[in-house]
């Protein structure tokens, strides 16, 4: 197809057909549907090349799609691993409630904590016209990852949607998403440096894998105050649950049968810490006069433990509201492209689970 019969078949009122745009570009329309999609590796020049022709047909990816793109209510779609854990609820529950006040609709799609799957839902949300698709949650962020959402970001890009990543960082300079991050490392080190300054040396870990770049946050936050304040790399004491309260549970309670060698203890999350409370107390020991706890959250669990769970507040259902609020305000107008990598702080919340080392 020449490029004078290119113009004549797209244009104003004819939209262009993924054929066309593969033609323009010198590919295949296998390959305009991967850099669309997201979902598998091109190469860079490639993408650009085919993203350019995309924006100069004006190319919607799917039929269905320009059906419902500009009637009905506009959407926002937010992507979570899982309904189960209430920090994200809270975030999506902010995401929701800014949609809202903005006149939007937000679809919650669950990705089960599968990469492919996760793929499987932005590519739904995208082909129906989503104005944002909200991604949330900790990766491992090797190049696999960087590839994928790189690709990602260009095809919502392309469809006149916005990636936003929360909690999980920007896989590369300059492209075209929204990232709303709390400082991980901050929030441990000020967790940390909290039991060390009431006196305990040997503080116990529950950590999850340590490439997830949550884990690896928090674990830095940890190690960075024991080498200001509590004796460096030899005083780690760091054990791998990831995440799963059975197994926290039952390493806290293994190690206090061979003597317990911490005075207190750091969940990495609220619920791996009522997990190493529950496991202090079957022993017949104190929280925490016997030994301290501290979380990382701040979700309702910590204020329904008794003792109450002193912890780490991450401010989840402000994230979800601004997450929400860059991306469409960057659309509107209200928000620059400068705004839209965003920060937010972490704060301790004192409670009633750590106390002074005993002497």
């Amino acid at each position: 197809m020449t490029e004078s019969e290119l113009n004549s078949h797209a244009g104003p009122g004819r939209p262009a057909t993924v054929k066309q745009v593969a033609a323009r570009a010198g590919v295949s329309p296998a390959t305009v549907s991967r850099v669309l999609a997201g979902n598998y590796p091109v190469a860079t020049d490639t993408r650009q090349r085919v993203l350019r022709v995309v924006r100069e047909l004006h190319y919607v990816a799917n039929s269905h799609a320009r059906a419902l793109r500009g009637s009905g209510t506009p959407q926002i779609g937010f992507v979570l691993g899982d309904v189960l854990g209430q920090p994200f609820a809270l975030a999506a529950t902010g995401a929701e409630r800014e949609a809202a006040a903005r006149g939007h609709l937000c679809m919650i799609g669950l990705s089960g904590h599968c990469a492919d799957r996760e793929l499987a839902v932005v590519r739904s949300m995208r082909e129906r016209g989503a104005a944002a698709v909200i991604l949330i949650g900790g990766v491992v962020e090797d190049q696999v990852y960087r590839d994928r959402m790189t690709d990602v970001a260009h095809g919502l890009a392309a469809a006149g949607s916005r990636l936003v990543l929360c909690g999980r960082p920007l896989p590369g300079p300059d492209l075209p998403a929204t990232v709303v991050e709390y400082d991980n490392e901050g929030g441990a080190y000020a967790a940390t440096s909290h039991l060390l300054a009431r006196g305990h040396r040997d503080i116990l870990y529950l950590g999850g894998n340590p490439a997830h770049t949550t884990t690896a946050g928090r674990t830095a936050g940890y190690r960075r105050a024991l080498a200001d304040f509590g004796g460096g790399q030899d005083a780690e004491r760091i054990e791998r649950v990831d995440y799963n309260r059975h197994r926290a549970r039952e390493r806290v309670a293994r190690l206090l049968r061979e003597g317990p060698p911490f005075t207190a203890v750091f969940g990495e999350t609220d619920v791996v810490a009522s997990a190493a409370m529950t496991a202090v107390l079957d022993a017949g020991l104190r929280v925490p006069q016997d030994i301290s706890v501290l979380g990382y959250d701040d979700g309702e669990l910590a204020q329904d433990l008794r003792p109450r769970l002193t912890t780490v507040r991450v401010p989840y259902e402000e994230m979800g509201r601004l997450a929400v609020g860059l991306a469409l305000g960057l659309r509107d107008g209200e928000h620059s492209a400068d705004e839209q990598h965003q920060l937010l702080g972490t704060s301790l919340v004192l409670r009633e689970t750590v106390a002074t080392a005993a002497r």
